[in-house]
């Protein structure tokens, strides 16, 4: 199994309320499942953990720090060498859900959605590039991308003299019924992302340092060392 690429849906205003209790509030209600009505609800068809998975991984994070404060979430964890781990543990809790899909694939999907080859790994997860990814998906209906996507795994399979044959490779079904269903589901994401304005898309990869994840002013180590940021999330949008 390869390294997945995520792109986690964040809701603002749940993050924004979980950033703004204290810290032992935040502890007191994870521990008795006090929160889970003011989860987002879950999309579906994205991935997301279970509640009382996100609440162990809260609690086991927020044990492993050894702290015990009045202040608000948001203030201690500015204070935190941690901090952003902390962050993204939260920002998985206030999310309805997450595109995964491993990054071998995602280089293939990406070149077709630009017209252009990915050359790097800093080329797949930069800014600049899921910018004009947004740009060049908006409005394409799922059918025409998934297409796209599939024609050209076919193509590459024939330049490289591989098989199209079910019988003479099994996995080329539920190879194509895979690049088929994550395609769907990147232009189901992004549609979701660009028609709700309190989500916010957080990019970043399997065992990458927390501190890596986003782009601008919501990459997490900035998010957490910009006092601009004051209070409110919500009053904040990502450019």
């Amino acid at each position: 199994m390869g390294i997945e690429l995520v792109l986690l849906l964040v809701d603002k205003t749940a993050l924004e309320h979980l950033l703004q209790k204290t810290w032992n509030q935040l502890y007191q209600g994870m521990d008795r499942g006090d929160f889970r009505d003011a989860r987002p609800a879950h999309d579906k068809r994205l991935k997301r953990s279970f509640d009382i998975d996100c609440e162990a991984e809260i609690l086991d994070w927020m044990d492993s720090m050894d702290t015990q404060s009045e202040s608000t979430v948001l203030n201690v964890l500015k204070g935190l060498d941690e901090g952003s781990q902390g962050l993204l543990h939260l920002m998985n809790w206030s999310s309805p859900g997450a595109w995964e899909v491993w990054e071998g694939r995602a280089f293939l999907y990406l070149d077709v959605a630009l017209n252009r080859v990915i050359e790097s790994s800093d080329d797949l997860y930069s800014e600049s590039t899921w910018n004009d990814v947004r740009n060049r998906l908006n409005g394409i209906p799922e059918d025409e991308f998934a297409e796209s996507v599939c024609m050209d795994w076919m193509e590459r399979r024939k330049q490289l003299g591989e098989t199209l044959d079910e019988k003479e490779d099994p996995k080329i079904v539920p190879t194509y019924e895979a690049h088929d269903r994550a395609t769907r589901l990147l232009i189901h994401a992004l549609s979701v992302l660009s028609t709700t304005p309190d989500l916010v898309g957080i990019l970043g990869r399997e065992h990458l340092k927390a501190d890596l994840w986003g782009h601008g002013r919501w990459n997490l180590r900035h998010f957490l060392t910009d006092e601009s940021w004051g209070s409110k999330t919500t009053s904040q949008t990502r450019s």
